[in-house]
């Protein structure tokens, strides 16, 4: 009896333990991120006004994730502040001498006397594995402030290599010339007593026949905050002038650029969430702009279609409807009441969602309340669906989702569900909604990991909802809303050319499908991106 209880009490011990180190695991990580969004949040208050007045893009860094080295006192730093769109860095106490002396790459500027771009050297913290443009081996490879990197065109050379340099001073820009916008075409821009797009395109001409410029909209809000880092990325590579944080500013004046270039020549590249890229697309339609059509697919020409989200309020008759874009799914029920809570709290403290893990941990408990609330349960008795003016007889749900795109939930292939029923294909531009339902937010986590399927409500070319009682939470595109009741229709609007992700193509697909398509592209075609939307 004494050996029995003695083993009991090791394993008792033995299961304290593991559950300590488990929620060690889980929670240190969780109190390390919220302490440094803290600091860095009381570091941006403090140097706030110094960086608004800069020319510089300077951002401050608790920690560098190489070694790097001051470009004013050339000492080893660990932490202090760099310039996502030159690449200086420095530490506190000589980040005013550097923002002094250091010139960052200028958005705008005249070209040399040959119609071609000066490089512009920055010393020392050259990319890793960087080679050298002239003696070919590897650069910054010292324990010191060395060698040279263009922030144009990111050749790098050593030091005693500079002066050997084949093309002496002259930048073309690098392997991104197409994408990038030099400084010296805003610089004649900025000179024309004629701003006509025909003289936009005879300026163009000097940049050559491929050049496609891209403008780079990102919503910092969106995802875990990564949208700061990504940014710079791409301010490093081009001109600044072409990268917008929608944070800041709006679509249609960060569109605005769009039209001192030539029409029909502009990729726009989106980073964000879904609510993100509608708001882009809305900006785009109301400018009436042409940007350059992109679209490389699996069998044919992709088209996606968009589609018009009406709302009319009850008792409201003298109210002009809402009006909404979506180009992804429209939602009411659980889901719907995830992402409002999320939204809520995130509009409250921002610097708190700063990390994945922190954002699915919120979206799980409001997941797991919702699934003993219930506040959507009796949807069937509250809502009427029709699809191309057929009423449809709802059975016991909390959600109805209408979708015009294959996945839905981070990736989840609502339609399919587990794949183990027939149901009629889907296609991005076939004028079709998918229209399903849901029995809870559990039911929901259980379609997501392929153990349950939804309840196919049908297709349909116009999808009408009428609210008759309460609030319910809705949701188009990932933006949430409570709306009291009311008549939802949902009708198509236009196309838009936009990229697509390439994996949609899983092992399981046709092989012949596949080789048809890799031998109608083209070879030099970039992959594509995702279906509507690339997040941050």
């Amino acid at each position: 009896m004494e050996g029995d209880e003695g083993n009991r009490d090791q394993s008792s011990r033995e299961e304290w333990t593991l559950l300590f180190w488990t929620t060690l695991a889980v929670v240190v990580p969780v109190i390390i991120t919220l302490w440094c969004s803290v600091q860095r949040s009381k570091r941006k208050i403090h140097m706030k006004d110094f960086f608004r007045k800069s020319k510089h893009g300077w951002h401050c860094t608790d920690l560098f994730n190489k070694p790097t080295y001051c470009c004013v006192c050339q000492q080893h730093i660990l932490q202090g502040a760099f310039c996502d769109c030159c690449g200086v860095c420095a530490d506190e106490t000589c980040l005013r001498r550097a923002d002094r002396s250091l010139v960052c790459k200028e958005i705008m500027a005249p070209s040399q006397t040959d119609g071609t771009l000066e490089h512009h050297w920055v010393r020392g913290n050259v990319p890793l594995c960087s080679v050298c443009a002239v003696c070919k081996e590897q650069c910054g490879n010292q324990p010191k402030l060395c060698d040279f990197r263009c922030v144009w065109c990111q050749t790098t050379v050593h030091d005693d290599c500079k002066p050997s340099l084949s093309d002496g001073e002259r930048c073309e820009l690098g392997e991104f010339r197409s994408l990038i916008i030099p400084p010296h075409y805003l610089h004649l821009v900025n000179k024309l007593r004629r701003r006509h797009p025909d003289e936009y395109s005879k300026l163009a001409s000097a940049c050559g026949s491929g050049w496609t410029p891209v403008l780079v909209l990102a919503n910092t809000r969106s995802g875990n905050n990564m949208g700061e880092a990504l940014l710079g990325e791409f301010r490093t590579i081009l001109n600044p002038v072409q990268v917008f944080d929608l944070s800041e500013l709006p679509p249609s004046k960060a569109l605005q650029l769009c039209t001192l270039l030539p029409p029909g020549s502009v990729r726009v590249l989106v980073c964000g969430g879904d609510g993100t890229v509608g708001w882009v697309l809305d900006a785009i339609d109301t400018m009436k702009l042409k940007v350059k059509d992109c679209v490389f697919l699996h069998y044919d020409l992709h088209c996606p279609n968009r589609w018009k989200v009406q709302v009319a309020s009850k008792g409201l008759y003298f109210r002009k409807p809402k009006v909404l874009s979506m180009n992804n799914y429209f939602s009411v029920g659980p889901d719907a009441l995830m992402a409002l809570n999320f939204h809520t709290h995130r509009e409250k403290t921002p610097s708190f969602f700063s990390s994945r893990i922190i954002n699915k941990a919120v979206y799980f408990m409001y997941g797991t309340k919702d699934c003993l609330v219930q506040e959507c349960k009796d949807l069937d008795k509250r809502i009427e669906l029709e699809l191309d003016g057929e009423r449809v007889a709802l059975p016991s749900l909390e959600g109805i989702i209408v979708c015009n795109i294959g996945y839905w939930g981070g990736g989840c292939r609502l339609w399919e569900g587990m794949g183990d029923e027939p149901y009629p294909p889907t296609r991005l531009d076939d004028g079709l909604l998918e229209v399903v339902g849901v029995f809870g937010s559990f039911h929901c986590a259980q379609i997501q990991v392929k153990m349950a399927n939804p309840v196919r409500l049908g297709q349909a070319h116009t999808v009408r909802l009428v609210l008759k009682t309460s609030r319910m939470p809705m949701q188009v595109d990932g933006e949430p809303w409570a709306q009291g009741p009311c008549t939802i229709t949902i009708t198509h609007k236009t196309e838009a050319f936009m990229l697509y992700h390439s994996a949609e193509q899983t092992d399981d697909d046709d092989e012949s499908s596949i080789s048809e398509a890799e031998s109608s592209a083209p070879h030099d075609s970039p992959k594509p991106a995702g279906p509507a939307s690339a997040r941050a």
